[in-house]
């Protein structure tokens, strides 16, 4: 068939999926809208479905237990709108990297009936872009039984390995609809405290890799007299464009694919999605290759900012849990703190505020909560940073480390921290003077 006579309706390319099949649904801001809703609707017709997916900015809240019966979603990185539905055990989770995600497909450990994606209209060679998700969706359209994808005029055309000719898919929806638009709010004063010990700390001719939310903005807003930055990371946000256009991101330093900002995924807003459409600094890839450690090791000065919901006195890290109830996933936080250990120059940064729940709870904790996953391990810290300082943990024995750590907790939890230390073991009494240890 040619291109046109491929052209089917949402609800018509949703009758393709047939009971028992496995489905993957492109993420992030190019969540393909039509097509979910029309496969919502007609989810009593099937049994037996499982749908992959990873963060999802489609509607809130909408796996019901009427649906969970019919369609169940299995989500590689949770969002906010299924992970209710994952802790009732109405969907599934499956932990990752987000470096191995693609290669579940490739390898056939996860084998894909359908895959449904979301791109720009054929250029002049018949070639689509994924636009804004790259980074998991190529690997899964290659390697699917049947490719649908939505087709809108709104989809930045993205340059790098980010293209799939029109020849290579089986169905196609016409759409026409915005992007979904994130933009985190300004950075809290604590995040700015945060974000200024890391800004310290962060050489001139660095590559970065930083997520999207109030600490990486912060971030790059205490980078302004910084020279020569780059960037390698899984995801950007409208920071990034407004520190090329000031001229501090340059990636003229880079080591591998210099003059290139490298990723994954792109989160932000309109004017991101139009300053990223067709501009050749932007090379967007997936993530076999963006989170690959080894690759992202070649990188030199590579520096990776990540966040976490608690680290203990001994250095592990939680980022992906609260005790039992699933959270978010590991998504490439390991894979680039070890890319970035390895890189020549590399530095690592896990950081968070020191307290939670309006200052009742401490976020450097004694141990992790009972259940809860290690994202990163003690062995893999580097720097832990809060709005009290950083804690330099690399090759510093348990002492040492629950020295450093306490030292950056809020000052009111900094006793019950030491106490525990030396119920422990960890400190000898001489570290915990001053404190009560009945």
């Amino acid at each position: 068939m040619d291109w046109v006579s491929r052209k089917i309706s949402a609800e018509d390319a949703a009758a393709k999926v047939k009971s028992g099949q496995r489905v993957f649904l492109t993420g992030n801001c190019s969540t393909p809208q039509a097509f979910s809703k029309a496969l919502r609707e007609r989810c009593e017709e099937l049994r037996d479905v499982e749908v992959v997916q990873l963060l999802d900015l489609g509607p809130s809240g909408y796996i019901t237990p009427e649906i969970a019966e019919h369609i169940r979603i299995n989500s590689l990185f949770i969002s906010p709108n299924v992970r209710n539905a994952v802790n009732e055990g109405l969907a599934d989770f499956t932990p990752i990297f987000l470096s191995e995600i693609p290669l579940l497909f490739r390898t056939g450990r996860m084998p894909l009936d359908v895959a449904v994606i979301h791109v720009s209209p054929p250029d002049e060679h018949g070639f689509c872009s994924y636009g804004v998700e790259v980074g998991v969706t190529k690997t899964a359209a290659e390697h699917a039984g049947i490719v649908i994808a939505e087709v809108n005029p709104n989809m930045p055309r993205t340059l790098g390995d980010s293209f799939i000719h029109k020849n290579q898919i089986d169905y196609w929806i016409e759409v026409d609809y915005e992007l979904p638009e994130v933009m985190p709010p300004p950075p809290s004063e604590v995040q700015d405290r945060i974000a200024q010990h890391i800004a310290d700390l962060i050489p001139n001719g660095a590559t970065l890799q930083m997520g999207i939310g109030g600490i990486p903005d912060a971030v790059l807003r205490r980078l302004t007299n910084h020279h020569n930055l780059g960037i390698h990371t899984e995801l950007f946000s409208d920071g990034v464009m407004e520190m090329i256009e000031a001229g501090i991101i340059t990636n003229a330093r880079k080591t591998l694919l210099p003059g290139k900002v490298v990723a994954g995924f792109v989160i932000g807003t309109w004017k991101l999605y139009r300053y990223i459409h067709d501009n050749p600094i932007f090379e967007l890839r997936p993530t076999e290759f963006v989170n690959d450690p080894f690759i992202v090791a070649r990188n030199d000065r590579m520096v990776s900012i990540n966040s976490a919901l608690e680290v203990d006195i001994t250095g592990q890290v939680c980022a992906d849990s609260i005790g039992p109830r699933f959270y978010s996933g590991v998504g490439g936080q390991l894979d680039f703190v070890r890319g970035a250990a390895r890189s020549k120059g590399g530095m690592t940064f896990i950081a968070l505020p020191s307290t939670a729940k309006g200052g009742t709870l401490s976020r450097i904790v004694p141990s992790l909560k009972p259940g809860a996953g290690v994202t990163t391990t003690r062995n893999d810290v580097r720097f832990v940073v809060t709005e009290f300082g950083v804690a330099d943990l690399w090759g510093r024995s348990i002492k040492e480390r629950v020295y450093a750590l306490v030292n950056i907790a809020h000052p009111n939890f900094r006793e019950d921290l030491l106490r525990y230390a030396y119920e422990q073991r960890y400190i000898p009494t001489s570290y915990a003077v001053g404190i009560n240890l009945k």
